[in-house]
C-alpha cells in the first residue's frame, strides 16, 4: 500500500471519527493569503462542515477585522497589527491557533527604483489598506529607506482594488501579499522590499477569538487546529493535489505561482522555537494559550 493510500485513509479515519455536530455553528473568517490556505483546503474537503464550522472568505484584513468587530464571525485569522488593535477594544482577545510567518509573502511594490523614491520632489500615489499590517510594513519601508513622507499621498483600497491597477509614469509605491501581488507584476510593478529582504518587519498569521467564545467552542477549535495540521500536512506530500484543491480560492494564480508562493511564508503551526516564541511575545502576541 502506497503512502498517499495510507495518508488518506488516515485522513478519513481522523475526520470522520466525530459522532455528532455541535449545537453551535463556529464562524471563522479569512482572507485569501497563502497562509490560509489550510483552512480554504479543509473547507473543501468537506472537513469543516463534519464540525459545524462555517468558513467566511473576504476579500481584505480591514473587512475582515470589521466583520469580526460587527459580531459576524466567531473568530478570525490575520497578523498581530490586527489583533493589537482589537486587543484595546476587548482584552480577552487572545491567540489561539499560529499558521505562518511571511518571509516575503508582504511586500512593496513600486513602477519606479527605491533611489527614485528617495530623490524625487512629486507626490508618491501610496495604495495599501490603512486598517491592517500594511500600515506598519509601510512605516517600515520609509524610515529604512528615508522616503520623504510628505511626499506619500495615502490611498486607501482593499486588495482586490489595488489588484485592478495599471502602471502609470507618476511615482506609485503599493503595499501588497500574496497572492495579489501576481497580477500587480504582471502589469509591470516590481517588487523592491519584502518581509524576506528590505524590510525590517516581522509579520505572523494566527487564528484569534476570546476566552468566552472559546470555552463555547473548544472542541471545535481543538478539532479545527487537528484539521489544519493535516491539511498543512497534505500540502506538503502533494502540493499539485492541495493547489487543484483550493484552486477556486486563488485568485487565477496557476501551479507554479501557488508553488513560488510557498517560499514565501514559514509554517509555524507546530513545534515554536523559543527565539520564535519571544519575538512573537514582543510583537504584543502572548502564546500561553495556543493550542
Amino acid at each position: 500500500m502506497s503512502y498517499k493510500i495510507i495518508f488518506t485513509m488516515f485522513l478519513l479515519f481522523s475526520l470522520t471519527s466525530c459522532s455528532s455536530l455541535p449545537e453551535k455553528k463556529l464562524r471563522i473568517s479569512a482572507t485569501t493569503w497563502v497562509g490560509y490556505t489550510p483552512l480554504f483546503y479543509a473547507n473543501a474537503k468537506g472537513w469543516l462542515r463534519q464540525h459545524n464550522i462555517k468558513l467566511l472568505n473576504v476579500s481584505s484584513l480591514a473587512e475582515n477585522m470589521y466583520i469580526y468587530k460587527a459580531k459576524n464571525s466567531d473568530a478570525y485569522v490575520g497578523t498581530q497589527y490586527e489583533y493589537n488593535l482589537l486587543h484595546q477594544e476587548n482584552r480577552s482577545l487572545r491567540p489561539i491557533m499560529m499558521f505562518d510567518r511571511s518571509y516575503g509573502g508582504d511586500m512593496i511594490l513600486s513602477n519606479v527604483s527605491i533611489e527614485t523614491l528617495q530623490n524625487t520632489a512629486q507626490e508618491i500615489d501610496t495604495y495599501l489598506e490603512v486598517d491592517s499590517i500594511n500600515s506598519t510594513i509601510l512605516k517600515d519601508f520609509i524610515k529604512i529607506y528615508s522616503i520623504k513622507e510628505e511626499n506619500i499621498n495615502y490611498i486607501n483600497k482593499d486588495q482586490s482594488q489595488i489588484d485592478l491597477l495599471k502602471v502609470s509614469k507618476k511615482p506609485t509605491i503599493i503595499v501588497t501579499y500574496v497572492p495579489y501581488n501576481i497580477t500587480l507584476q504582471k502589469s509591470g510593478f516590481k517588487e523592491i522590499a519584502s518581509t524576506k529582504d528590505g524590510l525590517d518587519i516581522f509579520v505572523v498569521d494566527a487564528m484569534f477569538t476570546t476566552a468566552e467564545i472559546f470555552s463555547k467552542h473548544k472542541n471545535q477549535f481543538i478539532e479545527l487546529k487537528k484539521i489544519v495540521d493535516i491539511s498543512i500536512e497534505a500540502l506538503k506530500n502533494d502540493p499539485k493535489e492541495f493547489y487543484e484543491t483550493i484552486k477556486p480560492y486563488m485568485l487565477n494564480m496557476d501551479y507554479n505561482e501557488f508553488e513560488a508562493s510557498l517560499h514565501d511564508i514559514i509554517w509555524i503551526n507546530k513545534d515554536i522555537t523559543p527565539g520564535m516564541k519571544e519575538r512573537m511575545n514582543q510583537a504584543g502576541l502572548q502564546t500561553r494559550d495556543l493550542i
